[in-house]
């Protein structure tokens, strides 16, 4: 391993966020050949207590030289194999806050153990057989979950049930390459091989590949989320609607156009979906410097939006400031949002519609697909909305519908990399080019479907991974 993953010694870290007068528990996790040992020079257990594994003793961190008291604690215990990385772990359960870990921390590395680095804890218990990549990559993905449906695919991965249908192709890969070198090995004494099902078998198995890879998008969604802009006019509504959605008052809301003079944000969950919802400045030209900047951060912020909820004021209609905001941002995915509704008469709501379909049409412009009607001041229409969202999210190629797993960026480039592989297969015995030449491209199938599970993996890749692990995992 690198420098970075000296997987050696015995190593400590905090494994609980520190925050200042926050957190009734801080838990610093020590893992290794000597971390027994290290246990019982820091801890004191009062007593008879037993030091056996996977039990939990009561007692008092000490400096073992001063003897100077540092915490009041629990200890917990957990001997290999039995344990998250297949070491001796234990983990001082300490007081939260900031004070009482980093000085139990600093004693630990005092006396013996170093620090770990991002991802080593995880790390060990790969390279210990107690996880494959994809398990660790599910472990990532559930402490970073940002809604529940995340959090279920991320366990759904933590459980093997990635692992499962790539070990299985993989292994029927081997089975044909196995056929293959037979013949070239003791050709006088099999059958020949038979092309078309060889063929069958490799199409077989680029089917599977190409449903796994259907799932990328969905993965992503769920690990990133979907970010979306509220844009319009000044004073139509939109952060009443925000207010609304988000049932809190994120934004200041007033009679006055230009109230909101930048983008705010609100984290939300759509549908299992995570969802970050942007309130940007009213879209308008002005003579106001600060409200200026707020403006143009409001079309970057339509311009890099996953979705556009145009939203305009139904008591003053579709007009040429609302059509100039939609020639800028209709070339994103949009909705409409018919805000104020309640303002009108059931008559005068059908003028107004006919009156956006008759200036979207003038405009030679299809409009938006969907379009809602509010009134966000009285949290009216937000489940139309949300069914919106949801309703464009699965008419594109990212589904919302629960799934067992979803790969990530990694794992879809090294699923991409044997399909390739494998048609290149294909076309080696469509050209009828001697067995050796199906071997190779076969073997880089293999390879590719082993670099997702760990089997065949590079140091790079590693270091990749799991760098990007918080200190204490």
């Amino acid at each position: 391993m690198s420098e970075v993953f000296a997987t050696t010694g015995t190593i400590a870290a905090i494994a609980t966020a520190v925050v200042p007068q926050q957190g009734s528990v801080g838990i610093v996790r020590v893992s290794g050949s000597q971390a027994m040992a290290l246990a019982q020079t820091l801890f004191q257990a009062p007593g008879r207590q037993t030091w056996e594994s996977h039990q939990i003793l009561y007692g008092y961190i000490r400096h073992p030289q001063t003897q100077q008291l540092v915490d009041e604690a629990l200890l917990l215990i957990m001997k290999a194999p039995r344990s998250y990385t297949r070491e001796d772990v234990v983990e001082f359960h300490c007081h939260g806050g900031i004070m009482a870990v980093q000085q139990v921390l600093q004693l630990c590395l005092e006396n013996g153990a170093r620090l770990a680095q991002p991802g080593e804890f995880t790390l060990r218990a790969f390279l210990n057989g107690r996880l494959d990549l994809t398990q660790a990559e599910g472990i990532a993905d559930l402490v970073g979950a940002k809604s529940p449906q995340a959090a279920q695919t991320a366990l759904a991965g933590l459980q093997g049930k990635l692992a499962h249908p790539i070990r299985q192709l993989r292994a029927n890969c081997l089975d044909i390459l196995a056929e293959i070198e037979a013949r070239i090995d003791f050709e006088e004494d099999l059958p020949p091989l038979d092309d078309k099902a060889i063929i069958s078998e490799i199409e077989k198995i680029a089917a599977e590949i190409t449903r796994l890879l259907a799932t990328k998008d969905k993965g992503e969604l769920l690990r990133t989320g979907l970010k979306v802009a509220i844009v319009g006019r000044p004073n139509v509504g939109k952060s009443s609607l925000l207010n609304a959605w988000s049932q809190s008052d994120r934004a200041i809301v007033t009679d006055l156009p230009g109230t909101t003079r930048d983008v705010v944000e609100s984290q939300l969950v759509v549908g299992g979906i995570p969802v970050q919802v942007l309130d940007t400045a009213g879209i308008r030209e002005t003579t106001d410097q600060v409200e200026k900047i707020g403006v143009e951060r409001s079309r970057r912020a339509a311009n890099a939006a996953d979705l556009v909820l145009l939203t305009i004021d139904a008591s003053v209609g579709w007009t040429e400031s609302d059509q100039e905001i939609y020639e800028q941002v209709q070339h994103r995915p949009l909705i409409l949002i018919i805000n104020k509704i309640d303002l009108l008469e059931e008559s005068e709501r059908k003028i107004l519609q006919s009156q956006i379909q008759v200036a979207l049409e003038a405009h030679q412009r299809c409009g938006p697909k969907s379009q809602i009607v509010t009134a966000a001041a009285q949290n009216q229409g937000i489940d139309a909305l949300e069914k919106a969202i949801l309703d464009i999210i699965k008419s594109g190629k990212v589904q919302a519908a629960d799934m067992d797993l979803a790969i990530n960026q990694r794992q879809a480039a090294a699923l991409t990399q044997a399909k390739i592989s494998l048609k290149q297969v294909e076309a080696t015995i469509a050209q009828q080019l001697p067995l050796d030449f199906w071997t190779i491209d076969l073997r880089g199938a293999i390879q590719a479907l082993g670099e997702i599970t760990g089997e065949e993996v590079t140091e790079s890749v590693l270091d990749k991974i799991f760098s990007k692990f918080c200190i204490g995992k």
